[in-house]
């Protein structure tokens, strides 16, 4: 298993409805670390370049209207198949279809205001972390991870 970084967002949803914490906890209890960690209003611009693989599609519009429609909590999250477990974590986008206890299964309302955003590959991971995080921001957890994979075994 391969030791990675993704980003996760909690969202403009997320954050008005207090469930940063519960988000938090679940990936923490997962046994994944927290990197870096920071709340921000997104702009435009940024929102835009989060977004790009769906830019001249029809529903792009309200993609960037909503992620810049109020804070969010952008996270690098760090852990061994970070980005296959965590959008385990997350559930299906769709919430109706999410896996029951996931994120989006026991606290999302619709497609649109689904809660939490994730890396959906180590490519993505990598683009997504640098329109959020300049590489100064990260922390070094190397002692904790070493200690949970220990623990782990």
């Amino acid at each position: 298993m391969a030791i990675q970084r993704t980003l996760i967002l909690c969202k403009p949803d997320a954050v008005s409805r207090g469930l940063v914490g519960e988000i938090v906890r679940r990936i923490e209890v997962r046994g994944y670390l927290i990197v870096a960690m920071k709340m921000m209003q997104l702009d435009g611009e940024r929102a835009r370049k989060h977004y790009a693989e769906h830019d001249g599609k029809p529903f792009f519009a309200g993609l960037v209207d909503f992620i810049t429609s109020g804070p969010l909590v952008a996270m690098c999250i760090e852990g061994e198949d970070a980005i296959a477990g965590c959008r385990q974590l997350m559930g299906a986008t769709n919430p109706l279809q999410a896996a029951p206890g996931s994120i989006r299964a026991d606290y999302a309302q619709t497609i649109g205001l689904n809660l939490v955003h994730g890396s959906d590959s180590y490519e993505s991971a990598e683009r997504e972390l640098a329109i959020f995080f300049e590489s100064r921001e990260f922390v070094s957890r190397k002692h904790d991870l070493e200690r949970w994979l220990v623990e782990k075994k």
